[in-house]
């Protein structure tokens, strides 16, 4: 498969730590679609991950999975929108047992063909391709049912204005929806963009931090529903599996809400 460069270079980063996962903690987390996938990776797949890294980015799925599930499941027919997909196997892990809920994926032109290539046409599955933040994917959803929309390692990347212009914009096509997406601390993102300058992908610098999501949902003019942590279970499930130094830094991160999940409902424009 071709080689992406800028943000679209991370896209084989979070589906080699789902592989990772599944194949040493199974226990906590496992993506046999992931798994199936592994001989789409390029060759430096995994270059400068760690056990830490793999789990921190497994961890945002198996937290918004339940999310997901939980929303849906409280509900008939509904839309469940990943933004910024990548590839994305949410749909092969979920809609088995969600099966009212129609999934849509976004992104970029090359990363949906890239999706296209590799897992076809499903039914009840949507590909858009365009650029999440001009709106123009909105108007290919009905937005007169319950609809969730996921984003998940993408904010980062933008600036905090552009993240709160985007949800002002969602607001406006999608009143009283709910939104999930994953943020990292200011203290985080230091970490994290060194960790990124490791894989060689420099020019996908991450820039969007939040240290209070209470304040950040004012900003916004959205309610925030819940704020979780990323690595509670991870924590409780493997325990003395993980290694000494990859067990301090996911207390550190938890005692220090470096990274989280926020769900916000999107009050009406």
């Amino acid at each position: 498969m071709k080689k992406f460069d800028g943000v679209a270079g991370t896209l084989f980063v979070p589906l080699w730590a789902r592989i990772a996962v599944s194949k040493k903690f199974p226990e906590y987390f496992t993506d046999e679609k992931a798994l199936a996938l592994e001989p789409y990776l390029p060759k430096d797949a995994e270059k400068g991950a760690s056990e830490y890294s793999n789990l921190a980015s497994v961890a945002r799925y198996y937290n918004m999975d339940r999310m997901v599930s939980a929303f849906a499941g409280q509900r008939g027919a509904c839309n469940v929108v990943y933004l910024g997909a990548g590839l994305e196997t949410a749909f092969d892990r979920l809609s088995g047992r969600l099966p009212k809920v129609f999934w849509t994926q976004v992104d970029l032109p090359e990363v949906i063909a890239a999706r296209r290539e590799i897992f076809g046409n499903r039914p009840k599955e949507i590909t858009i391709a365009g650029d999440m933040r001009d709106m123009a994917w909105a108007g290919q959803i009905d937005a007169s049912i319950p609809t969730m929309l996921v984003i998940s390692g993408v904010f980062q990347y933008f600036h905090e204005e552009e993240v709160i212009a985007f949800i002002d914009n969602c607001k406006t096509f999608f009143p009283g929806a709910q939104m999930i997406f994953d943020a990292t601390s200011a203290l985080g993102l230091r970490y994290t963009n060194w960790f990124i300058k490791r894989t060689g992908n420099e020019s996908a610098v991450m820039h969007f931090g939040v240290d209070d999501s209470a304040t950040f949902a004012e900003k916004c003019g959205c309610v925030l529903l819940e704020e979780r942590t990323f690595f509670p279970d991870a924590l409780r499930i493997l325990r003395s599996k993980l290694k000494f130094v990859t067990r301090l830094s996911m207390k550190t991160a938890e005692r220090r809400k470096m990274v989280l999940i926020l769900r916000l409902k999107l009050a009406d424009a």
